[in-house]
C-alpha cells in the first residue's frame, strides 16, 4: 500500500522492460515456459511445456493470453535468469497465490493497525 507522501521503493531491476521482453519473445518464443510449476501440466511420465501462447485465445481460460515473467525465487528484484520464466497469465497467477494470500494478509493487517489508532 503506498501513501501519499511515501517514497516508491525500486520493486524491479533497471533494466527489467528489456530484460522481460527477452526471456518472453526471444527465449520463450512467444509461449508459455511453465513446466508444472504452477500445479498444472504434470502428466505422465513427466510434466510437459503448457501449449498457452502470448495474444492468442486462451485454451484452458477465457479470454487472451498474455505471457508475463515470474520470479521463482519470489523476489521482484532478482534479474538471475536461471531464478526467471516467462509464464502465461494463468500459470504466473497460480504460481504466485501464496505470495498473493501473504500480501493481502499484510495489506488487511496494516489497515487494521491504521484504523485501531484512530479508533
Amino acid at each position: 500500500m503506498w501513501w501519499r507522501g511515501m517514497p516508491k521503493q525500486r520493486i524491479y531491476p533497471p533494466h527489467w522492460k528489456a530484460l522481460s521482453r527477452r526471456l518472453r519473445y526471444e527465449r520463450a518464443h512467444g509461449q508459455c515456459e511453465c513446466m508444472g510449476e504452477c500445479g498444472l501440466h504434470r502428466t505422465t511420465p513427466g510434466p510437459r511445456r503448457c501449449v498457452e501462447r502470448h495474444g492468442e485465445p486462451a485454451r484452458w481460460a477465457r479470454g487472451i493470453v498474455v505471457l508475463t515473467v515470474a520470479h521463482l525465487c519470489q523476489d521482484s528484484t532478482c534479474d538471475d535468469e536461471t531464478h526467471l520464466r516467462a509464464m502465461c497469465n494463468r500459470c504466473h497467477l497460480r504460481y504466485d497465490t501464496r505470495q498473493h494470500m501473504t500480501n493481502a494478509y499484510k495489506t488487511r493487517r496494516a489497515g487494521a493497525v491504521i484504523r485501531d489508532l484512530f479508533a
